[in-house]
């Protein structure tokens, strides 16, 4: 089984490189790199996957639909990141070809960020931080206190369900808004999305990014946040509208802007947004920790294990349309 990484040199040490060893140590494999000192356009991946049984996807390569027809010896598409938006599925399983998601090992990470953004955003770590470096004499930035604030959290999913008890324990007031999921059974207020911002002091979009949530936090919701609450966003950067918040910080709406997600490449955020005052960004790192890059690399090693097995690997969104893998199966 030839498997390609599609990582770049980069990425390939960041997020695969403790993993690579298991997957080169499994019986009947054969591991090809990306050959590039960059991320793979799709007919650079055309290329330079032609010949190989599975593709293991860096979150910067996308699954468009010309890549599987294209390869007619692709078993499967890996993805080593949870998110597979990028991906055409329905291409995939028209072609027969199996595809694959990473583990969630990234929710503590993320989580741990958000709170690290949420506490920069509250005392202006960063800008103090960046004067002393400067040589700068800093102003000094009271902020604001954490103890006794009240966090709205939009979207009860698995982020949300490891930071709620941290920053309750924090002695924070947490409000949830979820119409699928009740957050008062973990003892959170559930109430409306309107009710919660409108009782917020700091808001943090958590729902998935899907076309329902898109610019979730428009011009209308930040009418309705306090004047002068913050936002944190670790979760998607198609949550807000940036344009809407530009203008709310501009005008002193908000009193503040957290985000490690936007709509730059890779999920970063925008640089005109991340460059205004009153702003911390960081370029998508929630995941980024070496426990949870090992994770997710491990997951692709899990699945082609599955597969070297005759299993069908865990955490796999089509196998009724995995038509190559099983001739494959027959073959050997």
């Amino acid at each position: 089984m030839r498997i390609f990484l599609t990582h770049n040199p980069e990425d390939l040490v960041a997020y695969y490189g403790r993993a690579l060893p298991e997957l080169q140590a499994l019986d009947d494999v054969v591991v090809v790199t990306n050959p590039l000192d960059r991320d793979l356009t799709t007919s650079e991946l055309i290329e330079h996957a032609t010949g190989c049984d599975v593709v293991v996807a860096h979150r910067a390569t996308a699954g468009e639909a010309a890549v599987f027809p294209a390869i007619p010896e692709l078993l499967a598409f890996l993805r080593t990141a949870v998110d597979i938006s990028t991906i055409d599925v329905d291409a995939a399983s028209a072609a027969g070809v199996l595809v694959g998601h990473a583990d969630k090992s990234f929710v503590p990470s993320t989580a741990e960020l958000a709170l690290g953004l949420l506490l920069d955003v509250a005392r202006g770590l960063s800008d103090s931080t960046v004067d002393y470096r400067a040589g700068i004499e800093p102003p000094q930035r009271p902020g604001f206190q954490l103890l006794g604030k009240t966090v709205g959290i939009i979207g009860y999913g698995v982020i949300a369900r490891h930071l709620a008890p941290i920053l309750r324990a924090m002695g924070l007031v947490v409000l949830v808004a979820d119409p699928y999921s009740d957050a008062s059974a973990d003892g959170f207020e559930a109430c409306a999305i309107d009710e919660l911002l409108g009782r917020s002091d700091i808001v943090m979009p958590l729902a998935a990014s899907t076309p329902e949530t898109e610019n979730l936090i428009d011009a209308a919701a930040l009418e309705r946040m306090r004047p002068g609450a913050v936002l944190v966003n670790v979760s998607r950067g198609e949550l807000l509208d940036e344009a809407a918040v530009a203008a709310a910080l501009d005008r002193g709406r908000l009193g503040g802007l957290a985000m490690d997600v936007g709509r730059a490449a890779d999920q970063r955020p925008s640089m005109a947004l991340a460059a205004r005052a009153g702003v911390v960004a960081t370029p998508h790192l929630g995941g980024l920790t070496p426990e949870n890059a090992d994770a997710q690399a491990r997951s692709s090693v899990e699945q082609i294990a599955a597969m070297l097995a005759g299993s069908v690997p865990p955490r796999t969104v089509n196998v009724d349309h995995a038509h190559r893998l099983r001739t494959w199966w027959s073959a050997r």
